[in-house]
């Protein structure tokens, strides 16, 4: 057994396999999924997964080189957002579009939908390297 939080196969499985510059979504129960994207379900009922609790748990494995989200998130949910960048402090923040960054979805490698639903708690990681 792993001794690591990330217990998830699918998920652990992907973030090993990214590469630099490769893009891992981790998104609120709402969030389009294009058909063509991988898709790590891992919601169960409302707000279970939560948002956060799930990047938390990816950021234990991954190295993130910045972070993509919306500007509606700042907008609708700051406390999301303010979050977001407390667990990330010294990473580049880049804000998009609500449309834009479902947009990108179909480039990234993965889209992780968790159980939120807090409006726009959506975020792009963009793996970075360790060395």
């Amino acid at each position: 057994m792993k001794k690591t939080a990330l217990l998830n196969s699918a998920l652990s499985e992907v973030i090993a396999t990214l590469g630099h510059g490769d893009m891992l979504v981790i998104g609120d129960a709402g969030l389009p999924i294009p058909a063509e994207t991988y898709r790590i379900d891992l919601a169960l009922t409302r707000n279970m997964p939560p948002f956060l609790d799930t990047v938390r748990a990816v950021l234990s494995e991954m190295q993130v080189e910045k972070v993509i989200v919306a500007k509606e998130t700042g907008e609708v949910s700051p406390q999301v957002l303010a979050e977001l960048k407390r667990l990330l402090p010294d990473t580049p923040f880049i804000e998009v579009s609500h449309e834009e960054l479902k947009r990108l979805t179909r480039d990234a490698r993965a889209v992780v939908r968790t159980g939120e639903f807090t409006p726009y708690a959506n975020v792009i990681l963009v793996s970075g390297v360790v060395f």
